[in-house]
């Protein structure tokens, strides 16, 4: 009669306690974000940041910030919105499309595209800010909407992403099949690729939509007007208003609003998870 034993996972204290290093730098800052978003203003500087203390101010502190200055909140979350669906939706589109096309095709110069790719991603984003100003500000581009929005469409990461994902998760053989079968190229992106690009395509929206949601430095110098601000510019500005002469403090209210902006990145990453687990498992069993 056979026997098996059950092995056990090993486990390793110090891994055990580097991640809950983690997990708790993690957590700390969103729990004090959330514990100090219910106080009222006078309450935030006179109790524990991580205590709660004071009236809980949390809905009227909501309420507050929608209704604060005419509602502007509102205005720059629409604006965010904007600057997130058109900039990083065109921008996942087109990392799609040219990394499955690099990473299927061979065509020259195939090799120099591979390096300038590799040496966009290596280039900071706030190197290219200061030269992305002075050539909007000759095209007259500047404070406008396409100030933000065309340069969110150039994803070099997304593009190497999909390049190195594309490689290997679309076998040449179905692609061949399909030509066979008298599909053209484009149908056969349309509806054989895409099906097999999902997790990755995923995994760039994601990235370039949280990118493209924490935008503040390319923001701040491309826009002077207030109505085309996104989250992160407007709430700074908010912030400001607490130095100088006529200083009007409004911490609970910027507390808040930041709150209330990590919630759609939140939702965004619940929702697509699936996505993510659906393609953990591609090509790790071999039929």
């Amino acid at each position: 009669m056979a026997t098996f034993s059950v092995t056990r996972p090993r486990k390793s204290r110090t891994l055990t306690a580097v991640m809950a290093l983690y997990l708790l730098y993690t957590l700390v800052p969103l729990a004090w974000l959330v514990i100090n978003a219910t106080k009222t203003q006078a309450a935030l500087f006179s109790t524990s940041g991580l205590s709660f203390g004071g009236p809980f101010a949390l809905f009227d502190n909501i309420a507050q910030t929608f209704t604060y200055n005419n509602g502007i909140f509102f205005r720059w979350l629409g604006n965010t919105l904007l600057y997130v669906v058109v900039g990083a939706g065109g921008a996942t589109i087109l990392a799609t499309a040219a990394g499955y096309g690099l990473a299927k095709y061979r065509f020259p110069g195939r090799r120099a595209v591979f390096a300038v790719v590799l040496g966009a991603v290596a280039v900071p984003a706030t190197a290219l800010a200061v030269p992305t100003f002075l050539m909007f500000s000759k095209l007259g581009l500047t404070n406008t909407p396409l100030a933000i929005i065309i340069p969110s469409l150039i994803s070099p990461f997304g593009l190497y992403l999909i390049w190195v994902y594309a490689a290997d998760a679309i076998p040449d053989e179905l692609l061949e099949a399909a030509r066979i079968d008298g599909a053209g190229e484009f149908r056969i992106f349309l509806t054989v690729t895409l099906r097999q690009l999902v997790p990755g395509i995923v995994t760039v929206a994601l990235f370039t939509m949280v990118q493209t949601w924490n935008n503040y430095f390319l923001p701040l110098i491309m826009l002077s007007e207030p109505k085309w601000y996104p989250l992160t510019v407007g709430l700074n500005q908010w912030s400001a208003q607490a130095n100088g002469a006529g200083a009007q403090p409004i911490f609970n209210l910027v507390l808040t609003g930041s709150l209330l902006t990590i919630i759609p990145l939140v939702l965004a990453f619940l929702l697509m998870q699936r996505f993510w687990q659906s393609g953990l498992s591609a090509g790790s069993v071999k039929q």
